[in-house]
């Protein structure tokens, strides 16, 4: 692994050092100080002004819903539903940032007074997307208003369906518009499509659902209750912009970091019970805890089952239901997890087998049956294992469904792009896509994608890289630094860990393995006699292999951690990487 130093502009690091002196809490620290001016600049803020938003978010931080374009015809349509005791149908994806969309309108409507029912399709029998044939079903009930959520964008048939049927359609989403336009309905909310200007263009469906109840609510609910209200609401927003992946900057700093400290204080049965089967609540989460224990149990219902029981959890007042649904979750997402593994070792093996796919710039892996629930994850783990795109295709008979993830240096939606004549249907974004396509036009895809990788990416593209913020020697390494890195939290795509290497650091004591894969290890500077603990996760193996002896000397990558325990906790150093000197 290749370790690569963040550059920082010395000049602005000086200039927001001198500028973080009116910030509250106040940094008395003078080094502590200039060592957060250099970690925001590195995230673009570069100024006292900035520099206090970012480390004090608040719900006057939020932007009009009004500059989404098609906010004020979506809010005065549903608007007029509501006067008219109309019910809307609100159309989502079955993922958690879908799901959690539908939660959050569905209860704003009935909070302003209206009627809400909502769709999710099933996976494996509808897939993805906003369908015709359910709008024509909607439309025999006698709705006459469809709302979507994080989906629809690219749903031009579904579209069109809408309006010969009489039916009212809003979408509202985040993903980005195809080369065709947007499709023909009253509304478009996404701060993607051309020439809206909002501020924050990497919302999440969820925070696109969120700014329109948003607006629904300034309009109808009482001064005095919106403050309160949209706070309840930041705490499912925040669990969705993590769990998408979106960055955490801008507004979606305000959602994740006000949804997260929320979160301690959830009232809803289903939170608690959710947080509770997650084996966390009661004090203020990390992103890491939200991304890793809390989303993967939502996603497995509509990986593995009906999405539909995410809605239901949140929309229960009743507590023991809340608990067998959150108990469900629970053991949909250990049956997510034996999935994958089987996936995987299955990929591992071919992989291992056939040349072609090992040397490929983009793999493209298909099996016949795998399970399109559990695709998308297993081809995230693929991208770590191989450090290149990947493609997971599921066959059933004709008809074939993948997922793709992808590495920072290629745009995977414009690889669809250049071959959309392959597919029955596709979307998504740079980093993720989804699609559909018979099951024989695979190979000419696996060679398209090949060819198109190699002309735009090199084989220093796959090396894996790990970018530091700084050097850090241990004596440096302090509570005090600790607590000034929290205000940094949460953490994510945008605003990542802040991340320090040291040299010359002696291992102290024979490295202790945890469960047979992690270790343990004492770390001392030689100077001052500064002794740190610090924990390799999944490194036993490797330090087993370097052959490592207490005195040995180690240049380390690590972050800043604190071990919770009553009787050995305290300040811990979690290791990145490790190199020997």
């Amino acid at each position: 692994m290749k370790w690569l130093l963040k550059n920082a502009d010395e000049e602005r690091v000086r200039a927001l050092t001198s500028a973080l002196g009116g910030v509250t809490p106040p940094i008395k620290d003078p080094a502590q100080k200039a060592t957060l001016a250099r970690l925001l600049v590195m995230r673009g803020i570069e100024d006292g002004e900035s520099a206090q938003k970012f480390l004090s978010p608040s719900l006057s931080h939020l932007y009009s819903p009004y500059l989404l374009t098609g906010m004020k015809a979506a809010v005065e349509r549903i608007d007029a539903a509501i006067e008219r005791k109309e019910t809307v149908l609100i159309y989502g994806d079955y993922d958690v940032d879908g799901t959690t969309a539908i939660v959050i309108l569905k209860t704003a409507i009935e909070l302003c007074g209206g009627v809400a029912d909502f769709h999710v399709p099933h996976r494996i029998k509808e897939g993805y997307d906003l369908r015709g044939d359910r709008i024509e079903q909607a439309a025999a009930e006698g709705i006459r208003l469809v709302v979507s959520v994080d989906t629809g964008i690219r749903a031009f048939t579904a579209a069109e369906t809408a309006h010969r049927l009489g039916v009212d359609l809003i979408v509202t989403d985040h993903h980005l518009p195809g080369p065709h336009g947007m499709p023909r309905a009253l509304a478009v909310l996404n701060p993607n499509q051309p020439e809206c200007e909002y501020p924050c263009k990497t919302l999440c469906g969820a925070g696109v659902a969120f700014k329109l109840a948003q607006a629904l609510m300034e309009r109808r609910i009482p001064d005095k209750d919106q403050s309160r209200l949209l706070a309840s609401f930041l705490k499912i927003v925040a669990i969705a912009t993590v769990a998408d992946a979106v960055p955490l900057t801008g507004e979606n700093r305000v959602f994740a970091k006000l949804g997260l400290d929320a979160l301690q204080k959830a009232v809803n049965p289903g939170l608690k019970a959710l947080l509770e089967v997650s084996q966390l609540g009661g004090r203020p989460l990390t992103s890491g805890e939200v991304a890793f224990r809390i989303a993967p149990r939502i996603n497995a219902a509509g990986r593995m089952d009906v999405a539909r029981d995410v809605i239901d959890l949140f929309s229960t007042k009743d507590a023991q239901q809340a608990q067998d649904i959150a108990n469900k979750l629970d053991q949909l997402n250990g049956a997510r997890q034996k999935e994958e593994r089987e996936i995987l070792e299955s990929i591992k093996a071919r992989v291992e087998e056939e040349p072609a796919l090992r040397d490929a710039y983009c793999v493209v892996i298909d099996g016949d049956g795998w399970h399109r629930g559990v695709i998308g994850i297993t081809a995230t783990r693929v991208v770590e294992l191989f450090g290149r795109p990947a493609l997971v295709i599921s066959r059933n008979g004709e008809e074939a469904h993948g997922s793709g993830r992808s590495i920072s240096a290629f745009h995977l939606l414009n690889a669809l792009e250049s071959c959309a004549s392959l597919f029955t249907r596709f979307g998504g974004h740079a980093h993720a896509a989804g699609f559909s396509m018979p099951s024989d036009k695979i190979p000419a895809l696996r060679e398209h994608l090949d060819v198109y990788a190699r002309e735009r990416l090199t084989l220093t593209d796959f090396e894996p890289i790990l970018h530091f913020d700084a050097e850090l020697p241990l004596e440096q390494v302090t509570p005090g630094l600790f607590h000034l890195l929290e205000r940094l939290q949460p953490f994510g795509v945008g605003n990542p860990e802040p991340v320090f290497a040291a040299s010359g650091v002696r291992l102290m004591a024979v490295p202790r393995v945890l469960k047979e894969k992690h270790v343990k290890l004492k770390l001392g500077s030689g100077k001052n006699g500064v002794v740190h603990s610090a924990l390799g996760w999944r490194m036993a193996e490797r330090f087993h292999e370097a052959g490592l002896l207490p005195g040995d000397t180690l240049d380390i990558a690590f972050t800043l951690d604190h071990n919770d325990h009553p009787d050995f906790g305290g300040l811990e150093l979690t290791l990145r990487d490790f190199k020997k000197s």
